[in-house]
């Protein structure tokens, strides 16, 4: 007799043989696209039966049952690693089916009756394979914390449906909708037209909605531990990066979005471009990532704002970042320094933005370590000098970064004799900076003014331009 795991097995046997090694590569762009959704609606009816069975799974290895569970039966620790044996998917994966089938699974009452799950129109939809796994577990999670009246739930939770499936019509019906207008809906031979199903993340979105909606006073609960478990934390340094984790509050976060955002966005680049400047900017692109992008903003934000004067003085100095380096391994340009608070040195480039920025102060050592000289710092542009550079630099002379956010680098190095004067500085975002050496960039000082020359695989024909979006230069 043919069971059921039979017919399962003969069902994965066709499709293999349907589609065959190379079936795929021989379909036209739209025929790939509409086998793409058919095999997703396939899969669906498949994740029904894998939650529903993993449910099960975990219902008979339930802890209770101690030495009558299905789990410990069979030598198992637990229902994840009995899942795992069985179906050789990762832990991760078989936590997720089991903590969904269990919110899916029916319930027992003490004399045996079964009683539907909580969420039985999620476990009717997944089990009829019209929702996948992604949106069910959407919307179990959004709904399951919420402690509203149980006719409340199971409407947000036949909305959800709905919208995961793009059952609701998108037109309505004077008999039924008594706020329809019937002069709009007057045509008797209308028909209503579902909507486009969501899709899960869609319905994440919709499903924090209705618990708002449903359960209001849960909100005030939930952010309380998200005030609890809020954290920025410090990291470690590991493969020439410091990596942490930090958990924000939404409002944190959304404003943090906002401030990237804000720099960004073309739109808020180039007031003092002309338009001849801003289209050769828009050409030239920018090859980092969005995430490499939001790394050097948050550098720029956080240089500007310890420069700021607004920020906390620590020993009477603003905060400062102190760099150990030797002298010869600074004239030599090569050789490691060592960031205080940190074990792993950084590399001469690095420090040579870092004292470009911040500049020199010699420390002399004797062979014990006593600090014998303690020279003046050196090297540094003052802050009166710094706002006529940004002023007449206008921005990073690369990019458009706000002149404010950007460091001062000298044109002529300092090492090479090169003067801390406004005829040899010009302003440098953090990213460019920390790159002018090996990017291909070109800069030059002409009468004060910079001039700027692209590298070749940008402009071939190696022509020095201006930087300079002073408002009084003659060009502008």
């Amino acid at each position: 007799m043919e069971t059921l795991a039979d017919q399962f097995d003969q069902l994965g046997a066709e499709l293999s043989a349907l589609l065959g090694p190379v079936g795929v590569r021989t379909l036209t762009d739209e025929e790939l696209l509409i086998l793409t959704g058919a095999v997703e609606r396939l899969g669906r009816a498949v994740d029904g039966a894998r939650v529903l069975a993993a449910g099960e799974i975990g219902d008979r290895s339930r802890r209770e049952l101690g030495p009558d569970g299905l789990a410990y039966q069979k030598g198992c620790r637990n229902a994840i690693e009995l899942l795992e044996r069985v179906t050789l998917i990762g832990g991760l994966t078989a936590n997720q089916r089991l903590k969904l089938g269990r919110q899916l699974h029916p319930d027992t009452t003490l004399s045996g009756e079964a009683l539907p799950g909580r969420f039985p129109q999620v476990a009717e939809a997944l089990t009829a394979g019209r929702i996948g796994i992604d949106a069910a577990a959407a919307i179990v999670k959004g709904l399951q914390p919420a402690n509203a009246h149980p006719d409340e739930l199971a409407a947000a939770e036949a909305e959800l449906v709905a919208a995961a499936t793009g059952t609701h019509p998108t037109s309505t019906d004077p008999d039924t909708d008594p706020d329809a207008d019937p002069a709009v809906d007057a045509d008797p031979d209308a028909t209503a037209v579902a909507p486009l199903p969501c899709a899960a993340d869609e319905i994440a979105i919709q499903a924090s909605v209705w618990r708002a909606v449903i359960d209001p006073d849960g909100l005030q609960p939930s952010e309380e531990r998200a005030m609890r478990s809020r954290m920025f934390g410090k990291g470690h340094l590991r493969d020439g990066l410091v990596r942490g984790q930090y958990a924000l509050l939404p409002e944190i976060a959304a404003k943090l979005d906002r401030l990237f955002d804000a720099y960004l966005s073309p739109n808020t680049t180039g007031v003092f471009l002309t338009d001849d400047e801003r289209a050769t900017a828009e050409a030239l692109g920018d090859d980092r990532t969005p995430d490499q992008q939001r790394h050097d903003v948050l550098a720029a934000l956080v240089d500007g704002h310890a420069r700021s004067g607004t920020a906390p003085r620590i020993g009477g100095a603003s905060p400062t970042v102190l760099v150990s380096v030797k002298a010869a391994d600074l004239n030599s340009g090569r050789g490691p320094g060592w960031i205080d608070g940190l074990t792993t040195p950084i590399s001469m480039a690095a420090i040579n933005q870092m004292t470009c920025t911040g500049g020199i102060q010699p420390v002399r050592f004797d062979s014990f370590g006593r600090i014998i000289e303690l020279g003046t710092k050196q090297r540094v542009f003052t802050p009166a000098q710094r706002r006529a550079i940004n002023l007449r630099d206008g921005s990073c002379i690369c990019c458009n970064i706000p002149a404010g956010w950007t460091e001062i680098h000298h044109v002529l190095d300092w090492a090479k004799n090169g003067l801390t004067h406004t005829d040899n500085g010009v302003s440098l975002c953090w990213f460019h900076h920390r790159t002018i050496e090996t990017s291909g960039w070109d800069i030059r000082m002409i009468r004060g003014v910079p001039h700027l020359k692209a590298p070749p695989w940008i402009d071939p024909t190696g022509t020095w331009r201006p930087a300079s979006k002073a408002r009084t230069d003659k060009g502008n």
